[in-house]
């Protein structure tokens, strides 16, 4: 079967809008408030660029060098044991279960997207209240704009690489940089940015402790998009003569710049409409509408345009999420890209519902255990045991597996000197950082 190749800026594009979402926008942001600013950005910064630049490389070339799905890919790369290495291409089931929670949190951005239209909340009490009544009560809104969000994810997918994946990619990519820049620059313009800046650079030690490394390196590999098969699908896909490095860098400076970029916008607004940064997972959906009600009118400005950019961002995601389970049925099972597309999508989105319901009254007793909730219990397994676990696989079959010579062949001419480092940092550092950090999840949440 002829695999459909995305153009050099289309595969950037994609790449870049799998790992841009909700985790740079909405997750950073908090995070880096929670756990003290500039100290945690640092720690984060390190560990993007020694642990995640490394994963994304070796995850490229498995799919450049297999060009199949990722179960094909891990088969036909290994020298021996095929039949063992094939199930560490399935990590792209990470991806379909975290479409179960995160399709019914882009469903929340569009009711946030409509809502802001008219009205804002005027106090944080307030937002909290209208966040609480629609988690907890309002069972029909949030079903339409998670049935919204399964149609356009499902659409976009049936139109394939070409006519769906990198078309959607080259519009809302761009539309969602130039709404971040514009706001970020306006945000300049106001008398906290000084703070803002202090807040995410000046690093403060003393609200570091052990769990902060964790908290970085998971965050890390969960906003760059690894471990769950999209970035190694999308390879697949990429034109014989691309620079797997090159392309590498550009989708991580994209990413942590955008989660930068957000940090700063948002912190900004809030210290300057009298809230502050550590405002935990409510900052989005809570603290920013009471915020952008202080600037009046331009507030339902800005709070659309905001909304809509995280809309984006979630949407771009989505697409890289579902995909390679998506290439999986069409390239193992011979399906048509409408079945397998909208198969997958009924899987996620039927999932979806009762992760939805475990957080409604009424329903969220039956669905909870271990005082986690369905919609928590999914965030928890992934989060925790298969992004980490599908990175530590991919360090150990690049770095133990596939043959050196042919892993050199591509890459030393790409890295140069320090090929040696990279590759000394997959075999020994890497898969030693994924374990601790997959056990300290464990613990942690």
């Amino acid at each position: 079967m002829k695999i459909a190749r995305f153009s050099r800026l289309g595969f950037i594009l994609a790449a870049a809008g799998s790992a841009v979402g909700l985790g740079n926008i909405w997750k950073f942001p908090y995070i880096a408030g929670e756990y003290g600013g500039g100290a945690f950005v640092l720690i984060y910064l390190i560990t993007v660029l020694l642990i995640g630049f490394s994963i994304m490389i070796a995850e490229m070339l498995i799919g450049y060098l297999g060009r199949k799905d990722g179960v094909s890919s891990f088969e036909d790369l290994a020298p021996k044991h095929k039949n063992l290495w094939k199930f560490g291409g399935f990590q792209g089931l990470a991806g379909l279960f975290i479409m179960i929670f995160y399709s019914v949190v882009i469903g929340w951005i569009f009711h946030y997207i409509v809502t802001s239209l008219t009205y804002l909340p005027s106090n944080v009490e307030e937002a909290e209240k209208i966040f609480n009544t629609m988690l907890n009560t309002d069972i029909f809104t949030q079903l339409f704009y998670h049935t919204l969000a399964f149609i356009w994810i499902t659409y976009v997918l049936t139109k394939g690489i070409k006519g769906g994946i990198e078309k959607m990619n080259l519009v809302l990519m761009p539309t969602l940089m130039l709404i971040l820049i514009g706001m970020f620059t306006y945000a300049t313009t106001l008398d906290t940015f000084g703070r803002a800046v202090e807040f995410m650079f000046a690093p403060d030690w003393t609200k570091i402790d052990s769990n902060t490394f964790v908290v970085a390196v998971g965050h890390a590999f969960f906003t760059l998009s690894l471990g769950m098969g999209a970035i190694m699908t999308y390879s697949a896909s990429m034109q014989k003569d691309s620079n797997l490095v090159t392309n590498a860098f550009w989708i991580v400076f994209l990413d942590t710049s955008i989660a930068i970029v957000a940090g700063l916008m948002l912190f900004t607004f809030l210290y300057q409409y009298g809230s502050g940064p550590a405002q935990g997972p409510g900052l989005v959906f809570i603290s920013l509408p009471a915020a952008f009600y202080e600037m009046g009118i331009i507030g339902n400005i800005f709070a659309v345009l905001f909304f809509v950019a995280l809309g984006f961002a979630g949407l771009t995601s989505s697409v890289s999420l579902v995909e390679p389970m998506v290439q999986y049925f069409i390239n193992r099972f011979n399906w048509s890209r409408l079945k397998s597309s909208i198969t997958m999508g009924l899987f996620f989105y039927s999932l979806g519902v009762i992760a939805l319901l475990s957080n409604v009254d009424g329903y969220k007793e039956a669905l909870t255990w271990n005082g986690k909730s369905f919609f928590d219990w999914v965030d928890y397994i992934t989060a925790s045991i298969m992004l980490p676990l599908g990175g530590l696989v991919m360090a150990v079959f690049i770095g133990f597996v596939v043959e050196k010579q042919r892993v050199e062949s591509i890459l030393r001419p790409q890295l140069g000197w320090a090929f040696d480092a990279w590759y000394f940092s997959l075999r020994y550092i890497t898969p030693v950082a994924m374990f601790i950090v997959m056990l300290s999840l464990m613990e942690i949440l």
